[in-house]
Formats: structure tokens, C-alpha cells, sequence
């Protein structure tokens, strides 16, 4: 006879399932158990209960089949009307998280009021795991010619007006030693453009500008800036953000926290340093984790950090050493912390771009 029980799940698998019921099906066979039952035979049948739940329990695997199932139903009807996906419906995930699916703009807006609250949750999470996330490398990228990556101190790498590439000044020294001692012309080292007077070079980045050049935009908002023109600097560094340059977010994030050329807006500002943090920009993510740290979010604050460290942020290691001593930081996690400061280090030296330090550090001197 086949008996048909229906079984409360808690604990491990009910989490992993993230549901209430399921049904389960036993098939008895009375005259092969060995086993003395009751009459009814319901002992028998809570063991096999028992025994089949420990075996869930202890099987990961099919706990996560199963939860992907069940992830799968959730999202494969429209979670207003509850019509089913098929090949001429399509469903479309919400905007802000990845828990429902619609098959219409109307369905959205009549579910809203109950998806509303988890969608709030879920998107908070969602954003947290991206902005805390460990960059591939700073914004700054590779040297163009080297392949290197390029160091944090902006004062050992060049921005050629001509190509708007930015590169380490080892290559940039090396082209330059390389032109004296075959007496040519000075030239772009990436793009090999003649190298012009001041006016020449404004007058290249307006055409790097018109051709959509993010870098040259933001370039020419710095100037503007420095000029006091703050809203044309705003309208430069804006385009140039949505165009994906990085450091155009954190100039915008400045403005907007000292109301230059705009309403000061904590709310903006946090938002630019965001975007620029997570596209890897050190000095973003550094005034966020203090951000942090004043609003008492101390973890959230030595997680910015350790990021920015891991990095090559000289500024953050100084300050998770500091934080170690008075037991804020774990030893094994600042141990980590100061291999993986090292290893960024370490990757943007080269012969050349140590000559190059040595030459300007012996020119300066004289």
C-alpha cells in the first residue's frame, strides 16, 4: 500500500528550501520489513520519515537541487497575475532586485505595494555585495604600452593630450632617453603624435571632447574648475561619468559636497563615491569607509579599507595598523591585509619606471 504524508520541514532544509511543505511518498511493504510494526503500521512510517529528513540534511546536494528548483518556480510566472513564461510571454525581472518577475509594466505596479518593502531589502543587499566586492585592479588600469599596472601616485604617470592615454612615467622617460640619443623629435610615446606647445594641446583635447573622449571631458572639468567656472566643470564631469570615467564621479561626489556649482547633497555626493569605489577607485572608497566609521558602521568602515589596502592604499595600511593596536582590526585579517598591499605594490615596479624615479629624484635634488 502506498501511504501519502504531509511533512512539516524545519531547521536545515526548511532554510535551504526557503518553503513550508512538501510532499512526501512512502511505499510499504509489511511482509518485507523485518522489523516489528504496529498494527496500523504509523511506527514504521515515522521512522522512515526520520530517517529519509537525516538524509536531506546531510546531503547538500540535493538540498541545493531542490532550492533551485524552487528558486526556479518563483520566478518563472509573473508574480501579480501568476501567467507562466512561455515562448510568446515574456517575463522581466524588477528593476531594483532580482526576487519577482512581471509579464507587464501594469503587473509591476499592482504588485508594488506588496513586493515593495522585500524589494527595498533585497536591492540593499544586492548593492552592498557589489560595493564591497574586491576591484580586479584600481581605476587607474594598466600603463598602455608597459602593460603594467599603474601606480596610485598620480605624479608618476603623464596624461597625453593627444590620445588622452595615461602613461607611467618609465615609458614615458624611456621614450624621451631613447629621442635624445637618436637626436628625433619629441612624440606622443603611445600614439607617436609630435609633441605641441600649450595652446596646440587645449586645442587636441577639444577633439578628443568631440569625439566622446571621457578622459579629455573630465580633464577639461578639472581646468574649469580651477578657474572657478563650477557649473561648466559640473556638465564636463556629468558626461564624463556616464560615459564610465571614475575619477569624473569622485570630482562630482566634490562637488556636490561643497554646493560647487550645485546644491550641496549628501545624498549625491555618497552615491558618486559609490560608483567611483566600486569601479576601483582607492580615494573614494577611503572617504567612504570614514564616512562609515563617523556614522559608527565600524566593520562596514574596515571593510572600505582593507579593500583600498589590498589595492596599494599606503593611507589605509597606515590606518589598519593604527586600528590593530587598539584591537579593532584581527591580526590574521591584517596579516592578509598587509600580503596582499604588498603584492599590489610590487606588481607597478619595473627597471624602467625605477630609473625613471631615480632620474627625477636626482634632478630635483640639484
Amino acid at each position: 500500500m502506498v501511504i501519502e504524508v504531509l511533512c512539516i520541514i524545519d531547521g536545515i532544509v526548511g532554510c535551504a528550501l526557503g518553503v513550508a511543505k512538501i510532499d512526501v511518498k512512502f511505499e510499504l511493504h509489511p511482509q518485507k520489513s523485518k522489523k516489528r510494526a504496529s498494527p496500523e503500521g504509523v511506527p514504521t512510517v515515522e521512522r522512515s520519515i526520520a530517517r529519509t529528513l537525516r538524509s536531506w540534511c546531510s546531503k547538500s546536494t540535493a538540498i541545493g537541487q531542490l532550492f533551485k528548483m524552487n528558486q526556479t518556480d518563483t520566478t518563472s510566472c509573473c508574480a501579480s497575475c501568476g501567467i507562466a513564461e512561455v515562448d510568446d510571454i515574456k517575463l522581466k525581472e524588477c528593476s531594483d532586485c532580482d526576487l519577482v518577475r512581471y509579464c507587464s509594466d501594469a503587473c509591476q505596479k499592482n504588485h508594488k505595494s506588496q513586493h515593495e518593502e522585500a524589494c527595498k531589502t533585497r536591492a540593499a543587499e544586492l548593492r552592498d555585495e557589489l560595493l564591497f566586492k574586491q576591484p580586479e585592479s584600481s581605476h587607474l588600469g594598466d600603463c598602455p604600452i608597459c602593460c603594467l599596472p599603474l601606480p596610485l601616485d598620480l605624479s608618476k604617470s603623464i596624461m597625453m593630450s593627444c590620445c588622452s592615454k595615461v602613461v607611467c612615467e618609465g615609458c614615458d622617460h624611456a621614450n624621451k632617453i631613447r629621442e635624445i640619443e637618436g637626436k628625433l623629435k619629441f612624440k606622443c610615446p603611445f600614439c607617436r603624435t609630435p609633441i605641441t606647445s600649450n595652446d596646440e594641446a587645449d586645442k587636441q583635447r577639444m577633439k578628443r571632447i568631440e569625439a566622446n573622449d571621457p578622459i579629455a571631458m573630465r580633464q577639461e572639468g578639472k581646468d574649469l574648475y580651477k578657474k572657478g567656472d563650477y557649473q561648466r566643470a559640473f556638465e564636463y564631469y556629468t558626461r564624463a561619468a556616464e560615459l564610465g570615467d571614475m575619477d569624473a564621479h569622485y570630482e562630482l561626489a566634490d562637488l556636490y559636497h561643497y554646493g560647487h556649482g550645485v546644491e550641496e547633497d549628501r545624498g549625491q555626493k555618497i552615491h558618486h563615491l559609490e560608483e567611483a569605489a566600486i569601479g576601483g577607485h582607492p580615494g573614494a572608497r577611503f572617504n567612504l569607509g570614514w564616512n562609515e566609521w563617523n556614522n559608527g558602521n565600524t566593520e562596514k568602515a574596515v571593510q572600505h579599507w582593507i579593500i583600498t589596502a589590498n589595492q596599494g592604499s599606503d593611507e589605509s595600511i597606515k590606518l589598519l595598523m593604527e586600528y590593530f593596536k587598539e584591537g579593532i582590526v584581527d591580526k590574521d585579517e591584517l596579516a592578509a591585509t598587509l600580503r596582499a598591499h604588498q603584492a599590489a605594490a610590487d606588481a607597478t615596479k619595473s627597471p624602467q619606471r625605477e630609473a625613471a624615479e631615480e632620474y627625477y629624484r636626482n634632478r630635483r635634488c640639484r
